[in-house]
């Protein structure tokens, strides 16, 4: 039986996601948050029904009070459902799903205790909404949250087992009635960033993993390179102490410990600085990371929806906080931090193919006759051009004749996740090209540390001795950075 995750409204770190999300945790409210949440849905419905002054959504400009209210709801959702473009995997919609919850769980977003127990009942049974990539833009991400939210209420589409299907038919399976919304909850399913907060968290959980792996294989190139740990030598950032950098720099070190190539003389100057440049490069995707981080997970365990209850304060606000230029700049950000991180692993790979320092040319033996990893290495080029365009900033602002000034928050986080896929394939690129770089150095070793690596990773990828197809060691490699303990 999968272990249960209580929903209770506290912080959510990126830690646990991940826990939850490997783990294949189900989902269960905490006592307390249903509490929260049945005393904010009552609360509010009495102040919509004995109105003191309207109440708005920002996102919309609609008025929480309507004579019908059923339709009222159906209507924003149906009418705000008109995302195009690719179907988010369903791990994300997953995951959108579990950040919706959270949200809702404060108690303050006025909705129903079963709307948010049927998104559980999606969660656990792995009924996934169907959601579209494009079409969010404003104030939050109405769009696909629309998507996510329609099957509450037996419209859309949801993926189940492998099917796509009308989602009354799902509900019909289950037995499970259409929830029928009351006053004021399509606006608060309709508000938020739960779209943005998905692909940034997923982004994140992988670009911590690929930093950790930038640095095993940077230093696996460093030793095949015959290059020097001068640079990183802890006297020389001790002065210059920004943290990713000195922790790239140990990194190295402990990494390299024992290398039988890296205690012998070298016999040229300085590395390239692909390789000298590590603990600075590195270092700041590090630090970049971590800034980010802590911002997504900021996002993520607050309220972001209109309208918000204030049970003890006695008031319903609108607040504008779903909008998303917290995220979008931060995005941007992750993802200029991690284009780098591939442009610098790119220069590691083309050093290695180069003929340099006693290596083959191409890194194959026979190079007339064998082209060897020459056109990996261009492959590698061309991801790292695609990563330049993709960092275009959708942060520099956005207009929209009703809602005024507006963020492309959905953009940022969407192409970032491609950065961050770009990045992980030029890095499996360089661990090919280490990897026979290495084996030209025998029967010189490496470190034990690199030693495994490099053979974990020839049970998965041989050495080419002649020319092969490259695309089916590529694919192997990048499987192997998913599935190695780094």
């Amino acid at each position: 039986m999968p272990d249960v995750h209580y929903i209770s409204g506290k912080y959510l770190d990126l830690e646990t996601i991940g826990q939850i999300l490997r783990g294949q945790h189900t989902l269960a409210l905490s006592e307390e948050a249903e509490q929260r949440i049945v005393q904010g849905h009552t609360y509010l419905q009495l102040k919509i029904n004995a109105p003191e002054r309207p109440i708005y959504s920002t996102g919309t400009q609609t008025q929480t009070y309507q004579p019908d209210q059923e339709q009222l709801q159906r209507n924003l959702l149906l009418a705000h459902a008109c995302g195009v473009g690719m179907e988010v995997p369903q791990d994300m919609v997953k995951l959108m799903l579990l950040l919706k919850i959270q949200s809702l769980a404060h108690g303050h977003s006025g909705v129903q205790l079963k709307t948010v127990k049927r998104l559980i009942d999606f969660y656990n049974r792995e009924v996934y909404p169907v959601v579209y990539q494009q079409g969010s833009a404003g104030a939050g991400d109405a769009v696909p949250l629309a998507h996510l939210c329609l099957p509450l209420a037996g419209l859309g589409e949801v993926s189940f087992q492998g099917y796509k299907l009308a989602s009354e038919h799902v509900l019909e399976m289950f037995s499970w009635e259409p929830v029928t919304l009351n006053a004021g909850e399509g606006l608060a399913l309709l508000s938020g960033t739960q779209f943005t907060a998905t692909y940034g968290v997923l982004a994140l959980l992988d670009a911590q993993r690929l930093s950790r792996q930038a640095d095993m294989i940077g230093a696996l190139s460093l030793d095949a390179f015959d290059g020097s740990l001068e640079t990183f030598n802890a006297l020389i950032h001790r002065l210059h102490p920004h943290k990713g950098q000195r922790e790239t720099a140990a990194a190295v070190r402990q990494l390299l410990e024992g290398s039988e190539l890296m205690q012998r003389q070298k016999r040229h100057g300085l590395d390239p600085y692909s390789f000298q440049g590590m603990p600075q490069v590195h270092g700041a995707t590090k630090d970049a990371i971590t800034f980010t981080a802590g911002l997504v997970e900021t996002e993520i365990n607050t309220v972001t929806g209109d309208p918000i209850v204030f049970q003890e304060e006695d008031t319903v606000l609108s607040g504008g906080i779903s909008h998303g230029q917290p995220l979008e700049l931060a995005l941007d950000f992750l993802a200029t931090a991690l284009a780098n991180l591939g442009g610098i692993s790119e220069r590691r790979s083309c050093q290695l193919v180069s003929g340099l320092r006693g290596l083959p040319e191409f890194l194959v033996a026979e190079p007339g006759i064998n082209t060897g990893f020459l056109a990996s290495q261009s492959t590698a080029a061309a991801i790292v051009s695609q990563n330049r365009q993709l960092c275009t900033p959708a942060s520099t602002g956005s207009f929209n004749a009703r809602e005024d000034y507006i963020c492309m928050g959905a953009n940022a986080a969407t192409k970032l996740y491609q950065v961050v896929e770009n990045v992980e394939r030029v890095l499996a690129i360089e661990l090919l090209h280490a990897a026979q770089a290495l084996d030209f150095r025998r029967p010189l070793r490496s470190s034990p540390v690199l030693e495994k690596l490099v053979a974990a990773y020839r049970e998965k990828v041989p050495f080419m001795a002649t020319d092969r197809m490259l695309h089916h060691d590529v694919k192997a490699s990048i499987a192997f950075l998913r599935e190695y303990p780094f």
